[in-house]
């Protein structure tokens, strides 16, 4: 597979700090080549801020958004898979605005909500609204102003691994149809999930927030939380949906490489990697299972 590394080195507007350090690290210790061997073709582009820009969380935060979107579209007319590593999950909003339609269902593993909007938040953390971004409920004139961006619709949207969500947000996504799915039933109701979601779209853009994976597999950032998946689990999960549906595009997030002193997560992440690619790479063959 031609693939399209995309990494975006920041957190919270800052570049190579805490998460912002760990897509950088993660190409010094070899993904690139770690990928090659698995024989796919792997071009690589770093995302920058505009160097004229004050650095502020949201303003940054949406000028990367903007960057992505034009860097994925050029990827895909490019022939190339996007892989995206990003410090924050909130450019997934670039990522789906570049891949340009409204008929693109998310799967995101992520061991929180990401579903919190300005009135509901309590750390007032943007990326803690990620998700409900992407939904269309919070920031939606600085969203549709990233080109090519549409609200995916809550009934095309699987969280997948959540166990750490505050309460007005867990509120809110009862309320809302975005399908939940914790730790404890991922493998067992995900395949009802895909089958209900190859009902409802074309193809998907899988998202993965590394502190999905359960902290004593790999510690992902000081967001991770305990009762996660085991890095067996999301990698059969992944493996699950490539053989369900399209993947479009594919995001790893939010590794922070100061509290992974051995290295265990960055070798997950290796791994979640490869997984990723051959899900997206199977999900293109003939034959495969996906309707």
């Amino acid at each position: 597979m031609i693939v399209q590394i995309l990494a975006v080195p920041y957190d919270s507007a800052h570049r190579g700090v805490r998460m912002g350090a760990g897509p950088e690290r993660l190409l010094a210790a070899g993904l690139v080549r770690h990928l090659e061997d698995r024989g796919h073709q792997i071009h690589c582009t770093v995302i920058e801020a505009p160097a004229e820009s004050w650095r502020a969380e949201i303003q940054t935060g949406f000028q990367l958004m903007h960057a992505v979107a034009g860097a994925v579209r050029e990827a895909r007319e490019q022939g190339r898979f996007p892989l995206v590593l990003s410090g924050n999950c909130s450019t997934a909003v670039g990522t789906l605005a570049g891949l340009g339609t409204r008929d693109t269902g998310v799967l995101w593993f992520d061991a929180h909500g990401d579903f919190n909007t300005p009135e509901t938040t309590i750390g007032g953390f943007l990326d803690g609204m990620a998700l409900a971004t992407v939904t269309g409920r919070c920031w939606t004139e600085l969203a549709r102003g990233v080109p090519g961006f549409r609200p995916v619709a809550e009934r095309r949207v699987a969280l997948l691994g959540a166990r750490d969500i505050d309460p007005i947000e867990a509120g809110a996504l009862a309320r809302s149809e975005v399908s939940l799915l914790p730790p404890a039933t991922v493998a067992a109701d995900l395949p009802r999930c895909l089958e209900t979601l190859t009902h409802r779209t074309e193809q998907v853009y899988l998202h993965v927030d590394l502190d999905v994976l359960d902290p004593e597999a790999a510690r992902a950032n000081a967001y991770a939380a305990p009762g996660g998946l085991t890095l067996e689990q999301l990698e059969l999960a992944v493996t699950t949906a490539g053989r369900a549906v399209a993947i479009a595009a594919a995001t790893i997030s939010a590794y922070d490489p100061a509290l992974d002193p051995d290295g265990r997560t960055c070798a997950a992440a290796f791994r979640v990697a490869a997984a990723l690619l051959a899900a997206a790479e199977g999900a293109q063959a003939p034959g495969h299972l996906r309707r």
